[in-house]
């Protein structure tokens, strides 16, 4: 009788390193152009002159995610306040978004990047660890750009619930 052979199911990440970013503060942040959910085009660049809060997250409408989402909508005055335009980037298209947008009533822009051509450029796809069970996913990451679109911080492993509390602790 032969041995069972059981195969892993082996998932290909576009991140060569299979490391978390590399970017640094100080850093220029990369451009990119995608469209939100309302299909109109953004450019990191068209925020120049204004402080911006990217934030990458898994998938709209999952617990982690959309207690990080409602916690920057919650705290949205604030960061504006601060200087701050807010843009959440994950592989979701635009459909996704529009409606994780009216869910929630999310007062920011969502760009889609189901390539993840914008996900590639800030290396924040990665080895995950799920309850043992290891897997290549969106490593949950924020930037904080500044006026000139070079980095001032980075977010590795965001608190969801008090993200945005960590983000104006870190500018005050």
């Amino acid at each position: 009788m032969k041995p069972e052979i059981k195969l892993k199911k082996i998932i290909i990440s576009p991140d060569k390193n299979n490391k978390m970013t590399t970017l640094t503060e100080g850093q220029k942040a990369p451009d990119f152009t995608a469209k939100d959910q309302n299909g109109n085009s953004v450019s990191l660049k068209d925020f120049r002159g204004k402080k911006v809060v990217l934030y990458f997250y898994p998938a709209d409408d999952t617990p982690g995610c959309t207690a990080e989402a409602c916690n920057l909508r919650d705290n949205f005055s604030d960061l504006k306040k601060a200087g701050f335009v807010v843009i959440g980037v994950s592989p979701d298209d635009k459909t996704s978004h529009k409606k994780f947008e009216e869910k929630y009533h999310l007062p920011f822009t969502l760009v889609e990047d189901p390539q993840k051509k914008i996900i590639d450029k800030y290396e924040v796809w990665g080895e995950k660890n799920m309850y043992g069970k290891k897997y290549m996913g969106l490593l949950r990451t924020t930037f904080l750009i500044d006026e000139k679109g070079v980095i001032m911080k980075v977010f590795k492993k965001p608190k969801t619930k008090i993200h945005s509390e960590e983000i104006l602790k870190a500018v005050s």
